[in-house]
């Protein structure tokens, strides 16, 4: 399988996507810049997490309308697999290729630690693999990392299995006291409609290799290779 990760300026986990997808699954996997307009053939386009054009105005918001974005979204409408993390998932819901937004911590402090989620659907690319309702400990970094969208939008994701993984505790628990950044519903990743475009506030790439002693995010990769390998 190709991945492309795409690199804005201020990524800084770019490069933990591509050694995980290369060395430590063994794809191919290429940079692209965010410049570019060819996406160079992938099967799947990665959005790094990082600090996209300084997280100036709001996350993400600027990163939308990098030339590479205009490729990245038609992809998307085209049925191509896209998949952003952290500062990516803020620029899938700018993009309004997710719905929802992105906003301040609820206690307006940055957090940068490990937590728990787990995934509440198998029925996805991305948690195939995974089993439902098990804890995941998986680091989160970020200053606008609260999912929030209303109440109608919340149910829809509900009713139609869009939402893919909410904070919990190491047992699994969901209560206001493991959720780190006062998102709705506990809610910590989502696909789209059509489930081909997926976004995530932790960083599983943080957590995908053996050498960093936490492996809990290896699945979600591999989830990935399961299906579209298959």
């Amino acid at each position: 399988m190709k991945f492309g990760v795409v690199v804005f300026p201020g990524s800084n986990c770019d490069h933990d996507l591509l050694n995980v997808l290369e060395h430590v699954l063994g794809q191919q996997v290429i940079a692209l810049w965010h410049k570019d307009h060819d996406l160079k053939g992938v099967d799947m386009v990665m959005l790094p997490g990082g600090f996209s054009y300084g997280d100036y105005l709001r996350s993400g918001s600027i990163a939308r309308f990098s030339p590479i974005m205009k490729e990245v979204v038609e992809f998307a409408d085209r049925g191509g697999f896209v998949f952003g993390i952290c500062n990516g998932f803020q620029i899938l819901c700018e993009s309004r290729l997710l719905p929802g937004a992105l906003l301040h911590n609820e206690h307006h402090t940055f957090i940068c630690r490990n937590t728990y989620v787990k995934a509440e659907t198998d029925q996805s690319l991305i948690t195939s693999r995974l089993r439902i309702d098990e804890p995941l400990k998986i680091p989160i970094s970020h200053g606008e990392g609260r999912f929030y969208a209303g109440s109608d939008i919340v149910k829809e994701l509900q009713d139609k299995d869009q939402v893919l993984f909410r904070y919990c505790d190491a047992e699994g628990g969901v209560s206001e006291k493991s959720n780190p950044n006062g998102a709705t519903d506990h809610i910590a990743g989502i696909c789209n409609k059509t489930r081909n475009v997926f976004g995530m506030m932790p960083h599983p790439e943080r957590a995908a290799d053996p050498v960093l002693g936490n492996t809990d995010g290896l699945g979600i990769f591999q989830s990935i290779l399961q299906i579209v390998t298959a």
